[in-house]
């Protein structure tokens, strides 16, 4: 194993690509993937690769997974980037594929951040992947149902990467202390509390914390303690090159809950203040936008509803913006739902009409359909009194019936109970009407 020298003849790599993972038994991470057992563990252990895409965030393992079958399969392995190859490159590797096919040997050949290449790109490499040419795996941080033509997603297995975890972004930092090919040869003095504020800047990217780590080791002050040098890690030399981020929001712990909980309550008390506060905790924190803008958008339907429809709408579009814009500028795009939804007229009504309706489907599993509601696609079906008696609510001059569409033990069950705030005080006043027509009409509900 060649070991890492300040004095080598070349220059120095970083310690990201000194430390990367050579086997799955060095791999950290993904164990729903490379877990014992799991399914793209025992594809790699016995060879069997088929084309596949690898997406998550950055610096979660996907070129790392491909460096490590191609340590581990028999095929010859082309290591191929989208950012740097038009389709002239892709054909020639093509022909070299098509070449080794006719001579027995498979070809896997490996496209970082695909993504990026074009539609006639990705068509290039279709015809190969259909009659097995080439073995294809893709990495990308984009949902490659957005990103990859549909054609050659459908002939890829998608596997998903998470980002890591805190613990196992700590366990990787102790590692790069501890290795030869990282700091092993020096002492460096970093408190437990400090690493773990690392990781939980790097925010799930195993790259970005170790390149961290290197750039507080190389700054750190140095000294002599008999006869050994000695790296030591100031509080202020951490902050310097972390921009000064916070150190106390941990995205899997208490802070993580306790801040969303803030945000989520804050626009439910109509405080667009310190609902805006809250969000700006979370983003600079290092918070995924998508996350609080899933968040936005659950809260639009649970606590807002059809008391404004609109918030629905502009929480959904708020959401688009992050996933094509991301952060920074995607703050501002934020901020406009969360203001939003702290000013609309508030309405549980869905929430409480779900729930209400969820214990009964729970309770009474076996309840039957109305025969008047079924339907009578068959002749033994229509026999048996299947759709007889439906009324069709469009031939009606009021596009209203009387029929019941509740099960017998149910009838008479009130779910949804519209409140008197904003849109939805209409909403109220027209199922009033509703259900005053239809007791005039002989309806038992």
């Amino acid at each position: 194993m060649e070991e890492y020298s300040l004095f080598a003849g070349q220059a120095p790599q970083p310690l990201a690509a000194r430390l990367r993972p050579e086997t799955l038994e060095e791999f950290v991470g993904q164990k729903h993937l490379v877990g014992p057992g799991k399914i793209l563990r025992r594809l790699i252990d016995q060879d069997q690769i088929a084309s596949m895409i690898f997406w998550g965030p950055p610096g979660v393992g996907k070129t790392t997974l491909a460096q490590i079958i191609a340590h581990s399969t028999q095929s010859e392995f082309i290591n191929f980037s989208a950012v740097t190859s038009g389709i002239k490159e892709i054909r020639k590797v093509m022909e070299q594929a098509e070449q080794n096919r006719q001579a027995g040997v498979r070809t896997i050949v490996f496209v970082d951040e695909i993504h990026r290449f074009n539609k006639a790109q990705q068509d290039a490499f279709l015809p190969f992947v259909e009659r097995g040419s080439i073995v294809l795996i893709g990495a990308t941080t984009e949902n490659p149902s957005f990103e990859v033509n549909g054609a050659l997603l459908s002939r890829c297995k998608v596997f998903v990467l998470k980002a890591l975890t805190i613990d196992d972004i700590v366990g990787l930092l102790r590692h790069a202390l501890d290795s030869p090919k990282g700091f092993g040869r020096e002492k460096v003095e970093l408190t437990e509390e400090m690493l773990r504020g690392i990781a939980v800047f790097a925010n799930g990217d195993a790259r970005s914390a170790l390149s961290t780590l290197e750039m507080v080791v190389l700054n750190g002050d140095r000294e002599e303690r008999e006869g050994h040098e000695v790296v030591t890690i100031t509080p202020e030399l951490l902050e310097q090159c972390m921009s000064g981020k916070s150190l106390l929001y941990d995205k899997s712990g208490e802070e993580h809950y306790n801040l969303i909980s803030a945000l989520h309550k804050s626009m439910r008390n109509s405080d667009p203040d310190a609902a805006v506060y809250w969000l700006a905790r979370m983003l600079e924190a290092g918070e995924d936008p998508l996350y609080i803008a899933r968040r936005v958008t659950r809260f639009a339907s649970e606590d807002v509803g059809l008391a404004d429809p609109r918030a629905l709408e502009l929480s959904i579009a708020a959401y688009q913006a992050c996933h094509f814009i991301g952060m920074p500028e995607c703050t501002v795009h934020l901020t406009e739902a969360v203001i939003y939804m702290a000013l609309a007229p508030k309405s549980n009504a869905m929430e409480t009409a779900y729930l209400t309706a969820r214990k009964d489907a729970r309770d009474m599993l076996a309840e039957p359909v109305p025969l008047v509601i079924r339907n009578g696609v068959t002749k033994l079906m229509r026999e048996l009194d299947y759709g007889k008696g439906y009324q069709y609510a469009h031939d009606t001059e009021e596009k209203l019936t009387n029929m019941q569409c509740l099960p017998d033990s149910l009838q008479g069950r009130i779910y949804y109970r519209p409140t008197d705030q904003g849109v939805e005080a209409r909403c109220k006043e027209r199922l009033e009407k509703i259900k005053a027509w239809k007791r005039e009409h002989g309806w038992q509900g």
